[in-house]
């Protein structure tokens, strides 16, 4: 049975700046079932920063069903009546028949109005191979000349990726760079330890390119939208860590 998974991320905005994995979407489109439950890390999250369950599914270890998609993700998505609505695809990337799952893959669903963040689950291929694609992170925090050099950024182009073992934030990042030695930004939070092993254990395996260039009045979240290929062990689970763990059975 074909499922896609989508998991939600929470920003402690107000202390650490932290990401924390909270919750699982499980879709089965076929069916038209529709599957959430919180993760370990929104366990973790209330601990550390006190993160609540939210009004939608107001107990961490229940399990939610429904038939057609959560508000809570559906309200993510722009609505297809809207005049930009095309617009809003070939900025993603995306053909015009793409559901809400699929926009939602690659857009994130992030609102300034709060602090979540939708990201897939990476499944692997045959061989352990992958692909992923997400928008640059940070771009706007690297310097002038950087900041030149990704305007001149053309689809198709080769990237370079690179492990930063002292960033103020997070300590691990992986940086995403230029041919040409420009670091103009970096990876999604979410990304680095699967990231990590995928540089680690096949380094020559892993690509990275510019898919499009969305320039203003883009919204700046949606600026460079990058693919990564690589490959893992074949008995390596992405997005598989204690906090990736559903607290309900």
């Amino acid at each position: 049975m074909n499922t896609k998974t989508l998991f939600l991320a929470w920003q402690d905005k107000a202390r650490t700046r932290q990401w924390f994995p909270v919750g699982r979407l499980d879709v089965q489109q076929a069916q038209s079932t529709y599957r959430f439950g919180y993760l370990r890390g929104a366990e973790r999250a209330h601990q550390e920063s006190g993160f609540e369950p939210l009004v939608d599914f107001p107990d961490f270890h229940g399990r939610y069903e429904a038939s057609d998609l959560f508000p809570l993700f559906q309200n993510r998505v722009l609505t297809p009546g809207r005049r930009d609505f095309q617009e809003y695809l070939r900025q993603l990337d995306l053909p015009e028949q793409a559901d809400p799952i699929e926009i939602l893959s690659v857009d994130g669903g992030y609102r300034a109005t709060d602090s979540f963040e939708v990201f897939p689950k990476i499944e692997q291929r045959e061989g352990g191979a992958f692909r992923c694609r997400f928008f640059l992170h940070g771009w706007r925090h690297v310097n002038p000349e950087a900041l030149a050099r990704l305007e001149r950024l053309k689809p198709g182009e080769e990237l370079v990726a690179c492990v930063e073992i002292n960033n103020p934030a997070t300590f691990l990042a992986v940086q995403v760079q230029t041919r040409d030695y420009h670091m103009i930004g970096w990876t999604p939070r979410y990304l680095v330890g699967d990231l990590i092993n995928a540089i680690a254990r096949s380094p020559s395996k892993l690509e990275a390119e510019v898919v499009k260039v969305n320039p203003a009045p883009a919204p700046s979240k949606q600026r460079v939208l990058i693919e990564f290929r690589g490959h893992w062990p074949a008995d390596y689970e992405p997005m598989s860590g204690d906090d990736f763990k559903l607290l309900a059975g």
